[in-house]
Parts: C-alpha cells; structure tokens; sequence
C-alpha cells in the first residue's frame, strides 16, 4: 500500500544520509523504522499486562464470582 506522508526538509535530508549510510533505499529505511516502532510499541503493552494479577492474593475466578454477586 502506498501512503502519502508529509516529511519536513532537516528530516528527508538525514533520511537520506542514513539510507546512503547503510545502503538502502529511503523507502526501505522508511518501512524499517515503522516495523520498529510497531513492534516495540506491541511488545510494550503486551509486556505491561503480563503478569498483573500475580501479585493478588485472591484468586482470579473467586474475584470474578465475587464481582458478578455484586450485580
């Protein structure tokens, strides 16, 4: 899919300084950045809900029966 994007001057100008750098392409540059970007960002919310209910005393479905008792 091909998508416009606004790029100011100062920021295509070191696009293309790295892209020369490390012998690609700026569109290849630019794909990578946003496949890092979209891959950090998933891992983070994965990694901050992993694990929040560890530190509960209660456990998990006599919490939820006790919630649901309460409707």
């Amino acid at each position: 899919m091909r998508t416009l994007v606004d790029i100011g001057d100062p920021e295509v100008k070191a696009l293309d300084r790295l892209a020369q750098r490390e012998k690609m392409s700026r569109a290849a540059l630019i794909r990578k950045a946003i496949d890092d970007f979209l891959a950090r960002n998933n891992a983070d919310s994965e990694a901050e809900a992993f694990g929040l209910w560890g530190d509960r005393k209660i456990d998990g479905l006599a919490y939820q029966e006790n919630m649901r008792g309460e409707w």
